[in-house]
């Protein structure tokens, strides 16, 4: 299937990378989102168009397009941010999801929605692997906001008869992105920092991000009235210390982590996906965690010389 792509919050990591995925399997995709493009990046990540404004109704309509598929990437993109400015983060998620859905009811008739949601919507479950069906029990505004994001896309589902998935995701990375872990331990590695938060014995579902993308591809297929949930994981649990520990052989240097053994607020103690329903679409993850890890080093020591 392809048609037109509306991918909101095209400018972020997921959404720049979901609209090349898309654009590569036949899709035009028109993103919509804060950042700027110039007309070479832009085509380089395969919109035909890119507006450059926040996600609301008024702003959707304006793009005027008739899309067959939106892909939901805008929102809140850490726990932290929301631990911090809460009723930012509501607005970035739950306002913004509210605003897509809107639209396909009312100017998208029929078009597929997927909504990009995340493992924090779990909480600290204590189960691993984690089902579809698991009891959720967010411990941070995100989550929180996640799971109202859920709640609408059900909704208009089953009062409006607005076709949706939801991909939830884990851990998510790769070279490019500026935030969370590995931006972070990068940065304290560069300035000679080796201590980090917790013991190191956190699990975490690591999926590379040309793996989400082409996840969201296939998952836009499930897309349907009474809204189906499917985990974005590889099903492996990599502790927070085996990442770092590959992170910094990969920036060259020979003093591993150290952990304090505080926990962090909102930090449940594993995250890992039972990842049935993803691949019982055909889709598989390519890329390891070891290979990925690697990958960001080696960017990461690019920009920094």
């Amino acid at each position: 299937m392809s048609g037109v792509a509306l991918v909101t919050g095209a400018c972020g990591f997921i959404g720049r990378h979901a609209a090349r995925r898309l654009a590569r399997e036949g899709w035009t995709t028109v993103g919509i989102g804060h950042g700027r493009f110039d007309d070479a990046e832009r085509e380089r990540w395969g919109m035909r168009e890119f507006v450059s404004a926040d996600v609301t109704l008024a702003n959707l309509v304006a793009c005027a397009v008739k899309p067959d598929l939106i892909v939901h990437c805008a929102g809140g993109s850490t726990v932290g941010y929301s631990l911090t400015h809460p009723l930012a983060d509501f607005e970035r998620t739950v306002m913004t999801t509210a605003a897509a859905l809107e639209f396909a009811r009312t100017h998208a008739a029929g078009a597929r929605v997927v909504f990009l949601s995340s493992a924090a919507v779990y909480g600290d479950a204590g189960q691993v692997p984690l089902r579809e069906d698991a009891t959720l029990a967010p411990l941070s505004p995100y989550g929180v906001h996640k799971r109202i994001g859920e709640d609408l896309c059900r909704l208009y589902g089953a009062q409006f008869g607005v076709p949706a998935v939801i991909l939830r995701f884990f851990s998510v990375y790769g070279a490019g992105m500026r935030k969370q872990l590995l931006w972070d331990a990068a940065n304290r590695v560069r300035a000679g920092e080796t201590s980090f938060s917790g013991t190191g014995n956190e699990l975490r579902d690591w999926l590379h991000v040309e793996d989400a993308a082409s996840l969201i591809e296939r998952a836009h297929e499930l897309a349907y009235g009474d809204c189906p949930v499917v985990n974005g994981g590889t099903g492996i649990g990599v502790s927070v210390a085996k990442i770092l520990s590959e992170l910094f052989a990969g920036l060259g240097t020979a003093i591993g982590p150290r952990f304090t053994g505080s926990r962090r607020e909102g930090d449940p103690d594993a995250l890992v996906a039972d990842t049935s329903r993803a691949l019982a679409t055909g889709w598989r993850p390519q890329v390891s965690w070891k290979d990925g890890v690697r990958e960001y080093a080696e960017w990461y020591r690019t920009i920094a010389a």
